[in-house]
């Protein structure tokens, strides 16, 4: 069964018809041509695929596409404004925090939605003080980042790149 649907994909609104099966991710990549969510494991256990869905960030291949109609759906690539990268992506070239890049849009795209649960206040398991305002040490960044992988280790630099974009 097919279903049209309308989402805004990285700023612009897009209208698709798919079937009731498909994945906010191969939607994006498939029927939109967005290639910036990666399809790493394809089980939700990798991050590659991370989107924020509506401001929050989501595994997109675990989410169905007909399930997310009149959704914003973001994506690395509609983070910049224009030529002027957003501070999180300017980070990660700053602070070389990636390798062969294949977990890099989703890493950022986490990264971007994590800080905007850290500044609404949300605790993560090892937040210490459950009342007051989050902060971000290493610790913090490192579980909150906990569900993006990378298989080339460039996790020091991810976190130094979160902590620096988080300033900026």
């Amino acid at each position: 069964m097919e279903l049209t649907i309308t989402i805004v994909a990285d700023g612009q609104p897009r209208t698709l018809t798919v079937d009731t099966r498909v994945t906010v991710l191969d939607a994006l990549r498939d029927h939109l041509g967005i290639t910036a969510p990666k399809k790493g494991c394809d089980h939700g256990q990798c991050g590659a695929c991370t989107v924020l869905i509506d401001g929050s960030r989501e595994l997109s291949c675990l989410s169905l596409a007909v399930a997310h109609d009149g959704s914003e759906i973001t994506t690395a690539e509609g983070l910049a404004d224009g030529d002027n990268l957003h501070p999180i992506q300017q980070a990660f070239i700053d602070h070389d925090a990636f390798q062969c890049g294949f977990c890099t849009p989703g890493q950022v795209c986490s990264a971007v939605g994590m800080l905007d649960e850290v500044a609404a206040g949300r605790p993560s398991h090892v937040t210490s003080d459950l009342t007051g305002q989050v902060e971000l040490d290493d610790a913090e960044i490192r579980e909150r980042m906990s569900g993006n992988l990378c298989r080339c280790g460039a996790y020091v630099n991810i976190v130094a790149a979160i902590r620096d974009g988080a300033t900026s």
